[in-house]
């Protein structure tokens, strides 16, 4: 009996094209007629479908998009075939959603465009290509469908190739592959197709199976963003994470980012013991031969082709939110292992998707596409995207939210480079921030986001909350205005310790008396108190946990606001409005204040 070819690498490919070109029952047809779906499957879709067996519904999952005969959401399917995995990503072919497409294409290595023989190159035709050409991918399939409906005639199919040759010479550089296929009936997706005799390539599934593989280590330079130490019990210290680029070796000489110096290899530690190599795209830990401080975000490069630090950067992005990009608006940057705070400083131009051509913006809009050059608070450890698309391509996150805004993919960077005003990176200063107001008035919330801003912009920061405290170091006081008094003296007592050591404290506490707090702030020194205001009322709407209405009915006596006084700020340095401004809002209106302190 003759052995099994071996089973290739997995190859990511995605599937693009205008409304009812029939992406949907391709991939069903590929999943039917490769005999990689159960009977099972195959029975829950014959249910549901009007006429027969409907191959889309293998992957239109979603209710809306049944109802409306279209993809609106990406759908991830797998399969395999005796010679190679595979993993799909159908993308929505509407403009609409252009930003589920590029997200179904940002790890694929391949895309399928189909175009309906009887429409033939469309706008949304020449838009998946573009997008998928931005996105890093350099081969394209392009699956002429329908044919059935033109009769299989080959001048057809010939006017669409030479039609999109003409558009793809704009795009650059690409392997271009055309197959002319029947999804519906299965002409040219699996098998040959014997009504095509003017056609003597490769079927769609022949020539996936013959793309070479593209998942064996590359000869690029090492990248290993560090995502968390390991310590284990004799406290020696491993640094883990998944390999971008390269491998690495124990013996090897890697450089630690940022603070550049060149340690040697001593052993890649895993479950199965000590490993011999490791590679992209493998997750792996490395043990350092010498002592240095490694901790997230950092990475081990190269040292003799390493990344670029950067603090300005240009890159394409494809914007994702219905609130459009503009200038000086502070964002986080989620970029490999690390995230930091970053502003857009120059609106470089604005792609026409259509035409590939750039023109001048004052700002992006949803699924709209161009060039932004940005500014960041600490450096990032890139390189191009054309050159590695993991270390060249980051997320755009909003701050308050922290809602996915846009997806940047890095063209170019500076060592070092920037010119950002206010709060610098790894500022040393400490400075106690007490943001003291009643239950449920926004402390915690305000506190949270003020911790992702400054951390992502250097600082050394911590929060102090108060709920945490009292279930810790203050478990065995009560609720008198003397254990109140002395929760808060506890609190201040950490957080001056943490100050004196170069940390911002964030302390989200009610501390109700005036007295006490002036008291801490002495102490303390370096101190900045924000009411964080928000009518009784107000709060009480807010209150998930039910508190107030415990507290009125007599079950938590003492409790302030309702039969305890709060005692307001009379002169607090900043006061933010929560049931009158937004969270970002209260949160710009504080890190102005401690722009001045920090610096």
């Amino acid at each position: 009996m003759a052995l099994l070819e071996p089973i290739t690498g997995l190859l990511r490919f995605t599937t693009a094209g205008s409304v009812d070109d029939g992406k949907s029952t391709l991939i069903g047809r590929l999943l039917h007629d490769s005999k990689s779906l159960y009977e099972d499957q195959i029975e829950a879709v014959r249910r549901v479908s009007r006429d027969g067996l409907e191959l889309a519904y293998l992957t239109d999952g979603l209710r809306a998009e049944r109802e409306q005969g279209i993809t609106i959401d990406v759908a991830y399917r797998y399969f395999a075939t005796p010679k190679r995995r595979f993993i799909i990503a159908d993308t929505p072919g509407h403009e609409q959603y252009t930003r589920n497409m590029a997200t179904g294409a940002s790890t694929a290595t391949l895309a399928v465009i189909l175009i309906d023989a009887r429409k033939g190159v469309l706008p949304q035709t020449r838009r998946h290509a573009a997008i998928s050409h931005l996105l890093g991918i350099r081969r394209l399939v392009i699956a002429v469908n329908k044919m059935d409906l033109v009769a299989f005639r080959q001048e057809t199919f010939e006017q669409i190739r030479a039609a999109f040759l003409e558009f793809s010479s704009r795009l650059g550089a690409c392997e271009l592959a055309f197959i002319p296929i029947s999804a519906l009936d299965g002409d040219n997706v699996v098998d040959r197709s014997g009504r095509i005799p003017w056609y003597t390539g490769p079927s769609l599934l022949e020539y996936l199976e013959s793309v070479p593989d593209e998942s064996a280590p590359a000869h690029q330079p090492l990248r290993l963003p560090v995502q968390f130490v390991i310590r284990d019990a004799a406290n020696s210290r491993a640094y883990a994470g998944p390999i971008a680029a390269g491998e690495v070796r124990p013996g090897d000489e890697v450089l630690v980012l940022p603070s550049r110096k060149i340690v040697r290899v001593q052993s890649l530690p895993s479950r199965e013991g000590a490993q011999e190599r490791a590679f992209r795209p493998m997750a792996a830990a490395v043990a350092l031969a010498d002592e240095v401080d490694v901790g997230r975000g950092d990475m081990l490069a190269d040292p003799v082709q390493p990344p670029v630090a950067a603090r300005r950067f240009r890159a394409r992005v494809v914007w994702m939110s219905e609130r459009p990009l503009e200038l000086q608006t502070v964002y986080l940057i989620k970029h490999t292992t690390q995230t930091v705070c970053a502003e857009a400083v120059e609106m470089v131009s604005r792609l026409d998707i259509e035409t590939l051509e750039e023109g001048a913006c004052k700002h992006l809009r949803l699924n709209e596409i161009g060039t932004v050059e940005f500014e960041t608070h600490r450096p990032i450890f890139c390189d191009p995207y054309a050159v590695n698309r993991t270390t060249g391509c980051c997320i755009l996150i909003d701050p308050a939210t922290n809602l996915t805004l846009g997806a940047a993919m890095i063209e170019s960077a500076e060592e070092g480079g920037g010119t950002r005003r206010g709060l610098p990176a790894s500022a040393g200063r400490g400075m106690t921030v007490w943001l003291t107001g009643l239950s449920s008035a926004g402390k915690s919330t305000l506190g949270q986001a003020l911790y992702d801003r400054l951390w992502a912009m250097g600082h050394k920061v911590e929060m102090l909350d108060g709920d945490t405290i009292r279930r810790n170091l203050c478990k065995g006081l009560g609720f008198s205005k003397e254990d109140r008094d002395e929760n808060i003296r506890r609190i201040g007592f950490v957080a001056e310790l943490l100050t004196r050591n170069g940390v911002v404290v964030l302390v989200s506490a009610i501390s109700p008396y005036r007295s006490v707090r002036e008291e801490v702030r002495r102490q303390i020194g370096s101190f900045v108190e924000v009411y964080v205001n928000s009518p009784l009322a107000v709060c009480e709407r807010r209150d998930v946990k039910g508190l107030y209405r415990r507290a009125r009915s007599g079950q938590l006596p003492g409790f302030t606001g309702v039969d305890d006084p709060y005692e307001p700020p009379e002169n607090p340095e900043v006061e933010c409005r929560t049931d009158l401004e937004t969270l970002q809002e209260s949160t710009e209106r504080v890190l102005r204040y401690l722009e001045s302190r920090l610096v």
